[in-house]
């Protein structure tokens, strides 16, 4: 929509307060806004230069523009909430955690049972919540039916049912956990009574629990009943001790929700704490992507709306970190400057920042989700951790595989900057190698792979990971022996000019390190060493070298699965009729090749696959 078009309908806009919706030519919805004077809000998108280019590009695909007048500007944020949760238009801010949350329910039934649930259905079902984590909610579940006397059963506790007989009580009511509705034994009163307590406790209000608690310790002792008075004595003294650890400010601080922001370009991190009691009841951070020019306090202001609605917050104060614009009536924004509410907005804020980093270190995990500098950092702290002359941009890692001791094959996987190089990727048929020979087997393939790129003139790799332990590094290290031997001083394949190409073998073949990696221990050698290294398990080095390491597993086990489905491998003992598949896997697992399977005594084979087909394997080798 051009300047000139708006113009022309700029007359028809309500000055009421209320929400515009932007839609372009396919009528699809590309932005929610609010405003409390509709005119002057849409005209300043066609009237005035963006800096942003994000918003010149949505200005420019607008086509058609609907409003909705509304009664006041609370009401106006409230809807631009709801709509840009239920539609997600590209161009608003985009909530990139929406997912569903465990409640805790109490049903609407005869003496209500109290469950975990994540369906929120309108049956006039009490629910509590939503929580971010199952583990809390079951850990709270826990702690309920410690201290508070329910029904876990599933019976249809009508009254007429329980006149009747039909229920008798369970093992819970033996074991002191329920106080037998089923047979009429406990009153629906009481039990409306414990009901209460549990919304008590669930609300954070944990005093009104124990004061009912101390009442009932009271009445027993007057009865004389100093069993159950010792009872409601522990449960006392259970939750003092829970709310003990629970507070983290003053008590009379009473119910506030405290918010905190964390902004890293385009992407705000916004922490959520709700407090009752001086307790904290609920947590969550959740991420923001801004996708025009909003302020802090914009982003801020709408995932605080997010957050009270996601988790139905009733809280009348609002701890912030700055002064936010946010209409909700008979709202107090406070902005603490010290006390109580200061140290809750700090642990707020402690926690949005814990929150970012933590996402950042399980990003290096995935090596694909990270920028290049973050790539490059993990490079460079290999670099120092391994002591390595240069940056290891460029790492190749080799693995050998075989089938119950037999069919070898090896792998060999390629990382440039930090990431997979799959086109790179080589897998490698064991050509001069009989039987199994884990060491025989790396010498051959680490010869054939820089033998190759020697001669083709391409880079080495900075650094190259066996996956083994000392013998089989022994083993490629022979192999780069041999190639260094193979050395004429002159300049390596001229006709295929690289990087390399002017320097000799030699000097090609200096450059490049080579490590060892226990399988088991995740040791590191270096030749010649006699003692090994070990990185700290969490370290960023080992992390990537953890991960090469898995993909190089991966990439020689599909390779051996693959060869196998196809039927490549053949050997001898396919070809004797009366011996199966399941019995030559038996024998190779046992005596991991076929020499060995030759040499073994009648009676070493005869406790594998017994007389009988021991004959058969015998009768066929004597005739071979």
């Amino acid at each position: 929509m051009t300047q000139q078009e708006f113009a022309e309908i700029a007359s028809t806009i309500p000055t009421q307060p209320g929400i515009y919706k932007y839609y372009d030519a396919a009528n699809e919805l590309l932005y929610v806004g609010k405003a409390k004077h509709l005119r002057k809000r849409v005209s300043s998108y066609f009237s005035k230069t963006f800096t942003s280019y994000k918003t010149h590009e949505l200005v420019q695909r607008i086509h058609h523009i609907e409003f909705t007048i509304v009664n006041s500007e609370q009401d106006a944020f409230l809807l631009e909430n709801t709509l840009i949760k239920e539609f997600q238009p590209k161009f608003n801010i985009n909530l990139k955690d929406d997912k569903s949350y465990p409640f805790i329910v109490i049903k609407k039934e005869p003496f209500p049972r109290v469950f975990f649930t994540r369906r929120r259905i309108n049956d006039g079902s009490k629910y509590f919540g939503p929580y971010t984590s199952v583990v809390k909610v079951k850990e709270l579940l826990d702690f309920i039916k410690q201290n508070i006397l329910l029904r876990t059963c599933k019976l249809n506790l009508t009254d007429s049912n329980i006149k009747k007989g039909k229920f008798k009580v369970c093992l819970e009511y033996h074991l002191g956990n329920c106080k037998g509705p089923c047979e009429g034994l406990q009153t629906e009163e009481d039990y409306n009574e414990e009901l209460n307590q549990l919304a008590n406790l669930l609300k954070g209000n944990l005093s009104s629990v124990v004061q009912h608690f101390k009442k009932e310790m009271k009445d027993h002792a007057e009865r004389m009943e100093f069993e159950k008075a010792q009872i409601y004595q522990k449960k006392i003294e259970h939750l003092l001790s829970y709310q003990s650890k629970s507070t983290v400010v003053n008590t009379s601080i009473g119910k506030v929700d405290a918010f905190s922001i964390l902004e890293d370009g385009n992407i705000a991190y916004i922490n959520y704490l709700a407090v009752s009691n001086g307790a904290i009841v609920q947590t969550k951070t959740i991420i923001l992507e801004k996708k025009l020019e909003e302020t802090a306090a914009e982003v801020l202001a709408f995932g605080i709306a997010q957050l009270r609605s996601t988790f139905g917050s009733d809280a009348t104060e609002l701890i912030v970190p700055f002064e936010i614009d946010y209409p909700e009536t008979d709202i107090i924004i406070t902005v603490p400057k010290g006390g109580d509410k200061k140290k809750l907005l700090d642990l707020s804020e402690k926690n949005v920042n814990y929150f970012k980093e933590d996402l950042r270190k399980k990003k290096m995990l995935n090596l694909e989700e990270k920028t290049a500098d973050e790539k490059l950092e993990v490079l460079v702290q290999l670099q120092k951790d391994l002591q390595l002359p240069d940056i290891p941009v460029h790492i190749e890692c080799f693995d050998n595989s075989n089938f119950q001791g037999s069919y070898p094959v090896s792998a060999m996987v390629c990382f440039l900057n930090g990431q997979p190089a799959k086109a790179e990727y080589r897998r490698y048929k064991v050509k001069t190698v009989t039987g199994i020979n884990d060491f025989a087997s790396m010498a051959e393939v680490v010869y054939r792979r820089y033998k190759r790129l020697i001669d083709e003139g391409k880079s080495l790799p900075q650094l190259v990971i066996i996956d083994g332990g000392k013998g089989q590094l022994s083993a490629a290290m022979q192999s780069i022996a041999t190639l260094r031997g193979q050395d004429g001083s002159k300049p390596s394949a001229p006709n295929h000019p690289s990087s390399a190409g002017s320097l000799t073998v030699q000097n090609r073949l200096d450059s490049l390190t080579v490590i060892g990696l226990a399988k088991n221990e995740e040791e590191i050698f270096f030749p010649g060493d006699t003692q090994s290294i070990k990185l700290p398990w969490d370290s960023e080095s080992l992390k990537l070298i953890r991960r090469i390491r898995d993909e190089v597993h991966n990439h020689g086990i599909t390779f051996h699965r693959n060869l196998r489905s196809k039927g490549t491998f053949k050997n001898e003992l396919e070809q004797v009729k009366g011996i199966g598949d399941a019995t030559i896997d038996l024998l190779l697992k046992e005596f991991r090749s076929v020499k060995n399977i030759k040499l073994a005594t009648v009676d070493e084979l005869e406790k594998i696959i017994g007389k009988a087909k021991t004959k058969i394997l015998t009768d066929y080798f004597k005739q071979t």
